[in-house]
């Protein structure tokens, strides 16, 4: 793996800053806001003056029930190649569940729910992986992910799950050091233990970001300062393994360029500290590198569905005209039927499943419709400038009962439709502006290109000047 160096992550709110912050070798961009024909200047600039870009896609889903769609993993292979990327990563959550593996209404989370370890998720996960890597041009590393909640009944430590994983498909490891301390507030599992159990040796590069505690949970926002706890624990991966690179991670609530480049500066020092400590080992330090590969304990083997001799994992393959069952069929299935369940919970209110924490589930699902306010305004900004302060307690009160289905700015329409149909938008004036944003985005091309409306536009055009 080619040494990366620091990083941060590009958004384009902060885009001259980055070009301008001295020390940065290379940026991250989310894979799904970028188009290939139009790269933003920015990052051509960044690319030109020989800074590594590197895709970090959100919406595969690779710990679904389902195969990875052929079409994002398309997609996806497309920004890498129109930024030359080495390398790109994605997440180990699911993003959707139901459709016609559960016969219920397919549904999106609209955020990263995390995958039970359990052998049927990593199983399927496993398959899932190869088949994405098959698909895009340059390797693949997963991310750890930020949890609220537990699964019940899991079977493996993360620190396990991402070892057989890592082991039995090559995968290279995206290690968020902030989702590790995230996990330590809301799950009560040891950051030092998970870092112990990882495969070093298969690191790609290292996440940093903030958050904040409210009521007992950590939220991971990635629109806070760095917290020392996070901090902490780089410097202990830094003191087992030189990571490739680290990358600073803010999605939101930037701060001056200064304070970014101090949050850099801390990170840099919890690097050179932990190298510090893996050069000089104290007496009962875990070993380094080579000798942490040897001497970590390995979970017992698993069942490999793809063993030799098994068919090979897919949902549908003919062999001729004979019909070849897919071995990962049954634990697709119980997987499917688990997500379907607790995403439903989650986003259209039905029971909770058993085993769940009530309390933290409620939790998970006001922060996911938070979320999805806030994203529905970045992709819609006109919403909350027509209907003003009132747009996100409207907005909360519609999750209720409706589901995302199809993405976020279809959410957008829908919510518009939605206020409109039900007579929710009492002032005149904003009901009319609402109207004519909804009929400008909800045909098959914008309504202001319309040759008849086109027309009628320029008709009042001219009787206005009279």
């Amino acid at each position: 793996m080619e040494r990366l160096g620091t990083g941060i992550g590009w958004r384009p709110e902060i885009a001259d800053a980055v070009e301008r912050m001295p020390g940065i070798d290379w940026v991250e961009t989310v894979a799904e806001n970028v188009c290939p024909g139009h790269l933003p200047p920015s990052l051509v600039r960044l690319r030109e003056r020989g800074v590594t870009v590197i895709p970090h896609g959100v919406s595969l889903g690779l710990g679904g029930a389902e195969r990875p769609d052929a079409g994002r993993l398309a997609v996806l292979a497309e920004r890498v190649e129109a930024l030359g990327a080495p390398l790109v990563t994605e997440h180990i959550a699911f993003v959707r569940a139901g459709g016609p593996m559960t016969a219920s209404p397919r549904l999106e989370a609209g955020h990263l729910l995390p995958v039970p370890r359990t052998r049927d998720a990593l199983d399927v996960l496993c398959e899932n992986v190869r088949v994405a890597q098959d698909a895009l041009p340059v390797p693949l590393a997963v991310e750890n992910i930020a949890a609220l909640i537990s699964w019940p009944g899991e079977e493996m430590t993360e620190g396990q799950f991402l070892y057989e994983l890592a082991d039995r498909t090559g995968v290279r490891l995206l290690i968020d050091v902030a989702n590790l301390h995230t996990n330590h507030v809301n799950r009560g599992e040891d950051p030092a233990k998970a870092l112990a159990e990882l495969p070093l040796e298969a690191i790609a590069y290292v996440h940093v970001a903030g958050g904040f505690e409210r009521d007992g949970v950590w939220h991971d926002s990635h629109a806070h300062p760095v917290p020392q706890p996070v901090l902490d624990i780089l410097t202990d991966l830094a003191s087992r393994v030189s990571p490739p690179g680290v990358l600073l991670e803010r999605d939101e609530n930037f701060p001056e360029p200064a304070e970014l480049e101090r949050e850099l500066g801390a990170i840099r020092a919890a690097l050179e500290k932990g190298g510090a400590e893996r050069a000089t080992p104290t007496e009962g330090a875990v070993p380094t590198e080579g000798a942490a590969s040897e001497e970590r304990e390995k979970p017992a083997p698993a069942q490999d569905a793809l063993a030799e001799g098994a068919p090979p994992a897919q949902d549908a393959l003919t062999e001729g005209t004979k019909p070849v069952q897919d071995a990962l069929a049954p634990a697709r299935q119980r997987l499917a039927l688990a997500q379907a369940a607790l995403l439903s919970a989650l986003v259209a209110g039905t029971p909770v499943p058993e085993g769940f924490d009530r309390v933290r589930l409620g939790v998970q699902a006001r922060a996911l419709a938070g979320k999805r306010a806030d994203v529905v305004a970045k992709v819609a900004p006109e919403l909350p400038v027509i209907l003003g302060d009132g747009y996100r307690r409207a907005f909360l009160a519609y999750t209720h009962g409706h589901p995302m289905a199809d993405g976020y700015r279809r959410d957008a329409l829908d919510f518009a439709g939605y206020l409109l149909a039900e007579g929710r938008c009492e002032d005149a004036r904003v009901r009319a502006e609402l109207r004519e944003w909804w009929l400008e985005r909800s045909g098959p091309k914008p309504r202001s290109r319309r040759p008849g409306v086109r027309l009628a536009r320029a008709t009042r055009r001219v009787l206005l000047r009279r």
